[in-house]
């Protein structure tokens, strides 16, 4: 089913926002280029933005530019990795992640101090799925040798983790968040999380404290 849009007159009239503000945004990387969306009209050209997302990241601009600088939001919401490095201690006196998603973050990958970006978002991804029940401890430690392997082949290219799971046995998939996935109809999707997500809730958490 194709994306709902808005127009960028309904969207000014529905947040409040203004036409120098939104611009001033996607100068500065809060919102995507390719959001905004030329379309022919019966009035000519005229721009439009997916619904759904535009007015959830204005949502959240909103609710943290008093703050936040505006390139703090922008690396905030960049599937980008930022330049942090953090100890195992700091991740749990922090609330980053919890006690036994680090537990099962060195039974499967080994014990470390420090914590890069990147190794963070691994244990991270793995204490939300812990947490929700989607998995569990053999299935995380799945997850994390899936993201350990491949993930960092995406590069700046969104992707997308997914658990399969058919007749109790599953299986861990990074896809690209383009691409289509189907699966045969005895085997049933568990888990599909975008990364981007999970990037833009961890960033948020560690540079504000919030949840979500």
């Amino acid at each position: 089913m194709d994306e709902q849009l808005i127009s960028k007159k309904d969207l000014l009239n529905e947040t409040g926002i203004s036409y120098g503000q939104l611009y001033r945004w996607k100068r500065k990387n809060l919102v995507p280029e390719d959001w905004f969306i030329r379309k022919s009209t019966f009035t000519g050209q005229e721009t439009f933005f997916p619904r759904e997302k535009i007015l959830e990241r204005i949502d959240k601009i909103i609710n943290l530019k008093d703050g936040l600088s505006l390139d703090e939001l922008a690396d905030m919401f960049s599937d980008s990795p930022t330049e942090l490095t953090l100890s195992k201690d700091e991740l749990t006196k922090r609330n980053i992640v919890s006690k036994v998603a680090l537990s099962c973050f060195f039974e499967s990958l080994g014990e470390r101090k420090e914590f890069s970006f990147e190794l963070i978002l691994y244990v991270y991804v793995l204490d939300e799925l812990l947490q929700s029940g989607e998995i569990g401890l053999v299935e995380g430690k799945q997850v994390l040798q899936t993201l350990k392997d491949h993930y960092s082949k995406f590069g700046q290219r969104s992707c997308e983790l997914v658990l399969v799971r058919k007749m109790g046995i599953a299986m861990v998939f990074l896809i690209s968040s383009s691409e289509e996935f189907f699966i045969e109809g005895t085997a049933k999707i568990a888990v599909r999380l975008p990364m981007s997500k999970v990037i833009e809730s961890l960033k948020k958490k560690i540079i504000v404290g919030g949840v979500n």
